[in-house]
């Protein structure tokens, strides 16, 4: 089985709207939280803040551990090219702020481009049930987390 761990924030401003993240992977694409995969040795904290920036141009500061999402994929189900092994995925997810930076999408990346929407549209958008989980971690939403733990 292969692993992947990764670290994500919500970010949602005074106006209640949340910071996503377009992934265009491939023949797939959705809404996300800016976020992804930690590098080797890497801090998840760290990896968060690195990824918001080369995500959406934003600085930010974490303010607290929300809870890891703990998720097995089937071999079957995975998108990477020649991947067989089912894929237990970790999402870490932080509550952040921004502290500096202009929204900007990325270049090269996983992501194709970045925007606010509000809380009240992001039903209605193509998203990756991680955003359903953590709102549900941030406590705006009454979706139940998939929560492997939590602890502030």
């Amino acid at each position: 089985m292969d692993l992947r761990v990764a670290a994500y924030a919500v970010v949602v401003d005074d106006a209640d709207r949340l910071l996503l993240a377009h992934w265009n992977e491939g023949r797939r694409a959705a809404w996300t939280l800016p976020g992804g995969g930690l590098e080797p040795g890497e801090d998840p904290a760290a990896a968060a803040r690195r990824e918001v920036r080369e995500e959406t141009g934003f600085d930010v500061e974490l303010d607290e551990l929300l809870g890891i999402n703990s998720r097995v994929i089937p071999g079957n189900r995975r998108i990477t090219p020649g991947a067989t092994e089912p894929l237990h995925t970790l999402q870490i997810v932080y509550r952040a702020h921004i502290t500096g930076g202009t929204l900007r999408h990325e270049i090269g990346g996983s992501t194709d481009r970045a925007g606010w929407f509000a809380l009240s549209e992001v039903g209605q958008l193509q998203h990756v049930r991680l955003v359903d989980v953590a709102l549900g971690l941030a406590g705006l939403t009454d979706e139940g987390p998939s929560l492997a733990a939590a602890s502030g």
